[in-house]
C-alpha cells in the first residue's frame, strides 16, 4: 500500500510544490518524506532517522490516508474525525489539504 501511496504523491508532485515545505507522513508503521521545498518535489521512504526536521508531521493510518488520495475522504473530514493528527505548523498542513483536495 505504501509504495501505491508513494507512486501517487509523486503523480501529485506539480500540486505539492505550492506547499514549499517539508512534511513527515507517519502512516503506521511506515513514513514517508517529502521535501516540496525543491523542484521536483522529493517524495521518499523513510527509516525516520537523519532525515532532519520536517515543517509538520501528518500521523494517520495508511487505509485512512488511501482514501484521502482517493477522493472518499476529505483532509478537513479526516481531522475533524481524528483519523488525521497534525504536528508542526498548522498552516502547512492546511496549504497540504488543500493541494490534495484539488
Amino acid at each position: 500500500m505504501i509504495d501505491g501511496i508513494i507512486r501517487d504523491m509523486r503523480a501529485r508532485s506539480g500540486d505539492l510544490r505550492g506547499i514549499g515545505a517539508r512534511v513527515r507522513f507517519v502512516l503506521g508503521d511506515d513514513t514517508i518524506l517529502m521535501d516540496a521545498r525543491q523542484s521536483p518535489v522529493s517524495v521518499e521512504p523513510t527509516d525516520g532517522a537523519g532525515d532532519g526536521e520536517a515543517d509538520c508531521t501528518i500521523r494517520m493510518a495508511p487505509e485512512h490516508f488511501r482514501k484521502m488520495l482517493d477522493g472518499q475522504l476529505g483532509p478537513m473530514m479526516a481531522f475533524t474525525l481524528g483519523r488525521l493528527k497534525v504536528e508542526g505548523s498548522m498552516g502547512i498542513a492546511l496549504k497540504l489539504a488543500q493541494a490534495l483536495d484539488d
